[in-house]
């Protein structure tokens, strides 16, 4: 009896400490990226990780993972639906996979400039496709940024689409910027970002498209002679977390998250913004033949991409007539 009476005290004191461990243990987020540790979507979530850690008083802890260690885009955003990964900031590519309407933001030429483009994000059409994550079991944070893309290659100078004829281009896999490229008389191969470089050095493919951020941070000025400033694409970027993740943070933690993901969004958008402004020079001085396409010819060589069925009806999410209706109001917004 005695011998039951003190496994029943000991019990309880172990119900005890696990209690009161559980209620003080650190909630740890595990937040991985595609890029490499200096791109501004490291800075950011590092930037978002300490003011979590300091808001939360250290009750949470933001690991980051950059350059793919956790995964391509695509299979981290597939880690946040099972649970087995917390958060990612990612870029838009791989999210029409999931949510068809993100596919608006892939069109080329929509936007002239950041202002429309942050008009169309933070507006109506950008809040009205953000809303529709958590049915595919993850949530947005926000729409952060890659910037305004351009085309690097290692074969010559582009000024106009026809030197774009044949270059085999790496491409997001997304059915609109393939379209697009051979709208341009490319030749688009569809490759998961940390395959790049080594596809680029191997000459599996002459070209790529991305913002200077990326461009510069990857060292791909290391196999790329050319860089053209098209600037045919912007390219959003989403803070994204599992809806998993998010169901086990209590309210006061879940608004310190998302408190602390709208900081890092006006943060990192600064960051973009002034990579634009001095990545183009520092490019230059690693070698690269930097060329200012008129971008008129290449604007009306894409304008197919606006009327082809497939594309509308993609990004309506299989509706015709709601694709037309975004890609109206979306073009409206941003004038």
């Amino acid at each position: 009896m005695r011998k039951k009476a003190l496994a029943t005290v000991v019990a309880s004191l172990f119900a005890v400490i696990a209690v009161s461990t559980t209620g003080y243990a650190k909630t740890v987020i595990k937040l991985g990226t595609s890029t490499q540790p200096s791109h501004i979507y490291n800075q950011a979530a590092e930037y978002f990780g300490d003011i979590v850690a300091k808001e939360s008083g250290g009750e949470i802890e933001v690991q980051v993972f950059p350059a793919a260690q956790l995964g391509s885009e695509r299979d981290m955003v597939e880690g946040l639906q099972l649970g087995s990964l917390e958060m990612t900031l990612t870029s838009t590519g791989p999210m029409g996979n999931f949510i068809p309407q993100v596919k608006l933001f892939n069109l080329p030429f929509l936007f002239k400039d950041r202002e429309s483009c942050y008009r169309v994000l933070d507006g109506e059409i950008g809040q009205s496709i953000a809303d529709k994550f958590v049915k595919v079991g993850i949530r947005s944070l926000g729409w952060y940024e890659n910037g305004f893309r351009n085309i690097t290659n290692s074969k010559r100078p582009i000024n106009a689409p026809s030197d774009m004829d044949g270059l085999k281009i790496r491409v997001m896999e997304d059915d609109v910027f393939i379209l697009t490229m051979k709208a341009l008389g490319a030749s688009p191969t569809p490759m998961a970002f940390g395959e790049l470089y080594t596809a680029l050095e191997q000459g599996v493919v002459d070209a790529q498209e991305n913002p200077l951020a990326v461009i510069h941070s990857s060292r791909f000025f290391e196999v790329q002679k050319y860089l053209a400033m098209t600037g045919h694409f912007y390219s959003p970027a989403v803070m994204l977390i599992s809806e998993i993740t998010w169901q086990t943070l209590s309210p006061e933690h879940q608004k310190i998250v998302a408190d602390a993901a709208a900081k890092a969004k006006t943060y990192e958008r600064e960051l973009s913004l002034k990579a634009d402004q001095e990545l183009e020079q520092a490019l230059a001085k690693e070698g690269m033949v930097v060329t200012h396409p008129d971008k008129e010819p290449f604007v009306k060589a894409v304008a197919p991409v606006y009327t082809n069925d497939s594309v509308i009806k993609a990004i309506g999410g299989g509706d015709q007539e709601e694709g037309q209706r975004l890609i109206d109001a979306a073009k409206a917004a941003a004038m």
